[in-house]
């Protein structure tokens, strides 16, 4: 008898491609699922264990609140006993926000802005002084004691160099009592009538009270009400001058600069997020960059005219308002709108992009009378940047965006918040400065801070010290000690993104939950896989079960407890083929056992191919960490570029090279970081980037449409007897075009439950029964299937069954060829992962006819890719750079980098410590390297 309370029952699961199995899983271990892509690890993971987990949860709310939530089906399984709850860390990235960064995500920023806002100093931005503020106490003790037996006047300040003639002011003041006003330095009595010139900048302030000052009770209680009234009139800001003199002397509750008097409001933690109005800059609303109109982008080729076209964002010449403006224009600065843009006066062209009012007079040849012009233009520019700050339509603003350039903005200099916050500091260092720091500084700061506070700052900051110590070390713990608080969430890949939430959740310390984790891995060199698993048995350590659905053979070697599931992909798998301790994994003959126990391999190549002679030479790269490098990429060849996680690779692939490329070969628009020049571009054709980006964001999307493998379907079906009979046409058997369609669900196959709080729930179309199709379409059927049934065969049933139509037959077969012979045709691109996704992009680019001098760029093509997955990917490699093309790979498995012909390793480090040239070769030659971390590991691969 099973003690439920030791363990996590599973009993007939039948999701997805699960064959109604049951499953035993430890609590409180760290259980590895493993096995091929597409064999129902995800389905058992997170289809069945967390979607029941999820359901559970939901079901404890109260009936009010599962109303908005609408109904959670239950996943295909008989029972699960002893699940706790259930916390599930995916790839899927974290929120695309701008505003979202690590140093959030991670909690750290608010505890950042805790310890600023109790324990910083304030420092004046005029002067870098030590700000200073005051109890009326205070104040009234210090008047006394720097004034003792002389002459006053306490002054309330209202007005702070500003222009305007004020006369509205000094009669509100002579209203309120005083007859006595500071302007200028010069002590006035107030008239009726009073006011200043209007165009000059001035300083006002009140007088409150003149007095000689003295050490009785009847002065200290005058003084009192006198500081009461100046704070009061003065916005808790008093100025004291003694007679005599023209420099006073200032005093604040709040905290102010004791030289020039400006105040700062007392520092909340507000004051330090830049998603607040009371710490955000007012330029940027705390975004950091600002978009900025480019004359560049306006008038792309200044040797053509206006009229042909030289003002990009008008086009060509037609009647409109603007043109008309234009002519005017013309005639008042002399130029023709035939003139290339080049010839166009100076003053002309300021006109055309900012605008100008303006009325002239020009003789009438015809008539012999002058006439009158009005220029009132508004500038194209002005035109833009309202275009992209006011307007409601998305589409319009896309339009002014290609009209721009993304800026740092100027005021915060990037930073994001307002002056006054930058300027609280800690051990000379801002807020901003410390969210710069990579981990590793960060850590390192934090580490000797508490020495250096003391008193009553360091009994408040202690604790908060101690919270963001431990955060960043779970950061650490995790090998991302290379990102920085303030590094956008938006530009973390899916492993990245992952391990932050895995340091957070570890951060929350919560005990007795279940956590299901997919390929943590992912994007990790093997130097910091030992830390990562670590960060996950400590997580198991504090009491808590870790499920990880993982391919890589140090997890599997570490876990308590591994799940085999198998034996092939698709509709052939779904089962258990093996569970237990590593140990006894290895002792059944699966193919994860094999690969494990080096019965089958992944081979090392006899001979490295020689490539074509030519290179590409990219020199000076200084993107982001590189330091001015220069990479030659060898044609012809297979090449890997490696390094440790944020050494550097994608930002000279991703954001160096390929724009550079795309943007020579198909007038691509991304700006790519900044290089110096770029050579032998000549010798390639084109260029094609295969990611990891989803194929479709909507389950309409799917691999059959997205490889356009279903309008040749489409045809195939209009041609059958029937179809032509009723006069069918291809759109007819399309679920995106009315007709053919079902209308409940519009041919999506399900339909939408809107989650409010969660995300949204498909169910399946109560019409069709998720068939996509209304009856008189099903009825047309193609050797006995109709075109519902043909959405729902695998990739492999469908390359047998239009074996005989080549144009079909040929891209199907391109599908199955990358190792996605599992997946049916109409499957939703939203239930693919990303190294699914990138490998129907690599297929649909096999299917086409490659010229043999194509340059393919693939991000970590391995991702969610079992041994086996990893050998049939080479093949296709090989096959492709066989054919003389380029075949670049950025990627940690040591089983690629060993097969290419030639490597560029980057490092030493990741983060500042990176962006270096570590090694290049052969991997023979680059395993040699004694400093590069990647020499270390493929040494051992090349034994």
């Amino acid at each position: 008898m099973i003690n439920f309370e030791e363990n996590i029952e599973v009993k007939g699961a039948r999701v997805h491609n699960l064959k109604n199995i049951d499953v035993t899983i430890p609590r409180d271990k760290l259980v590895v699922i493993t096995g091929l892509s597409g064999s129902g690890k995800s389905s058992l993971a997170f289809d069945t264990i967390y979607a029941e987990g999820q359901r559970r949860y939901i079901e404890t709310f109260s009936a009010y609140a599962r109303q908005f939530l609408g109904g959670l089906e239950r996943p295909d399984v008989d029972k699960i006993d002893g699940l706790s709850p259930v916390i599930a860390i995916e790839q899927k990235t974290t929120s695309k926000s701008p505003r979202s960064t690590v140093g959030t995500i991670t909690e750290i920023y608010d505890f950042l802005r805790l310890l600023y806002a109790r324990a910083a100093d304030a420092h004046s931005y005029n002067t870098g002084e030590k700000m200073v503020s005051y109890s009326d106490e205070q104040i009234k003790n210090l008047i006394i004691e720097s004034y003792l037996d002389k002459k006053i006047n306490i002054l309330a300040p209202v007005i702070k160099s500003r222009k305007g003639h004020y006369r509205e002011l000094f009669e509100q003041i002579a209203k309120q009592g005083f007859v006595k006003v500071r302007v200028d330095g010069e002590i006035k009595d107030i008239v009726k009538g009073m006011k200043v010139d209007r165009y000059k900048t001035h300083d006002i302030e009140i007088v409150i009270d003149r007095l000689k000052v003295a050490e009785n009770e009847d002065f200290h209680k005058r003084l009192s009400e006198s500081i009461n009234t100046a704070m009061y009139s003065g916005n808790n800001v008093l100025m004291v001058l003694e007679e005599g003199t023209e420099v006073p002397r200032y005093f604040s509750r709040d905290l102010m600069c004791p030289t020039t008097g400006i105040s700062y409001p007392t520092p909340e933690p507000n004051t330090f997020s830049f998603n607040s109005p009371k710490g955000m800059c007012p330029n940027c609303k705390g975004l950091g960059h600002v978009y900025e109109v480019n004359e560049r982008k306006i008038f792309p080729n200044k040797k053509l005219s206006i009229k042909g076209g030289g003002i990009a964002p008008l086009g060509d010449y037609k009647k409109s308002w603007a043109f008309k403006q234009i002519e005017t224009i013309a005639e008042r600065y002399n130029f023709q709108i035939t003139d290339p843009i080049e010839t166009i006066p100076a003053k002309a062209i300021e006109i055309l992009l900012n605008g100008g009012k303006e009325s002239f007079e020009v003789d009438s040849k015809t008539l012999g009378v002058k006439r009158t012009y009005k220029i009132d233009y508004e500038g194209i520019s002005n035109f833009i940047k309202n275009q992209f700050d006011e307007a409601p339509s998305t589409s319009i603003k896309r339009w002014a965006k290609e009209y721009m350039d993304k800026i740092k903005c100027p005021a915060c200099n990037g930073y994001r918040l307002k002056k006054e916050s930058l300027y609280f500091k800690i051990e000379e260092k801002n807020i901003a400065e410390l969210a710069n720091l990579d981990i590793v500084e960060l850590a390192s700061f934090f580490k000797s801070l508490d020495k250096k506070l003391s008193g009553n700052q360091l009994k408040i900051a202690e604790e908060i010290i101690k919270e963001i110590k431990t955060r960043i070390q779970f950061l650490l713990d995790v090998g991302l000690d290379y990102l920085s608080l303030n590094r956008s969430s938006k530009s973390l890949s899916g492993g990245e993104a992952q391990r932050i939430r895995l340091a957070t959740q570890i951060g929350s310390q919560l005990v007795g939950v279940l956590y299901i984790l997919d390929e943590p891995s992912i994007g990790l060199h093997q130097r910091d896989n030992e830390r990562l698993i670590k960060s996950l048995e400590s997580l198991r350590d504090i009491g808590n079960s870790v499920i990880v659905v993982e391919h890589d053979r140090d997890m599997i070697e570490r876990a308590d407890h591994v799940i085999d599931i198998g034996p092939k992909a698709g509709k052939n798998g779904g089962e258990i083929i093996s569970e237990g301790t590593p140990e006894e994994l290895i002792h059944v003959h699966t193919l994860t056992a094999d690969y494990m126990t080096g019965v089958k391999e992944i081979e090392v190549p006899k001979k490295r191919r020689e490539g074509n002679g030519n290179e590409i030479v990219l020199s000076g790269c200084t993107g982001n960490n590189l330091k001015n490098i220069t990479v030659k990429f060898p044609l012809g060849k297979m090449i890997g570029v490696t390094g440790v996680s944020g050494s550097g690779k994608s930002t000279l692939i991703n954001e160096t090279l390929y724009p550079i490329m795309n943007a020579h070969y198909f007038n691509g628009v991304k700006k790519p970081m900044p290089y110096k020049k770029i050579t032998g571009l000549e010798h390639i054709d084109k260029v094609i980037d295969i990611n990891q980006s989803p194929i479709g964001r909507t389950p309409r999307s799917n691999p059959a449409t997205y490889t356009g493998v279903f309008s040749e379907i489409r045809s195939l079906f209009a041609k059958t007897t029937e179809a032509s009979i009723r006069g069918y046409k291809p759109g007819r058997f399309s679920f995106n075009v009315k007709g053919g369609r079902c209308e409940t669900c519009q041919g999506g196959g399900l339909r939408v439950i809107e989650m409010n709080f969660l995300p949204d729930v498909y169910v399946e179309c109560e019409t069709c029964n998720g068939k996509r199709f209304n009856r008189e379409t099903l009825e047309i059927r193609y050797k006995g299937k109709s075109i519902s049934d043909v959405l729902e065969m695998t990739i492999n049933e469908a390359v047998s069954f239009f074996e005989l139509i080549p144009k079909i037959h040929r891209k199907l077969k391109t599908i199955q060829d990358v190792g996605l012979g599992y997946i049916s045709l109409g499957q939703q691109s939203t239930t693919l992962s990303g190294g699914e996704a990138q490998r129907i992009k690599l297929a649909t680019e096999l299917s086409k006819r490659d010229t043999g001098n194509t340059f393919y760029i693939l991000d970590e093509p391995t991702t969610g890719l079992h041994f086996e997955d990893i050998r049939v990917l080479m093949e296709v490699l090989n096959k492709l750079s066989d054919k003389g093309n380029t075949v670049l790979v950025i990627e940690h498995n040591m089983d690629v980098i060993k097969m290419v012909d030639y490597i560029i390793d980057i490092g030493y480090e990741g983060g500042r410590s990176g962006g270096q040239l570590v090694a290049k070769g052969t991997p023979e030659q680059v395993a040699k390297n004694k400093k590069s971390y990647t020499a270390k590991f493929l040494k051992r691969e090349l034994k």
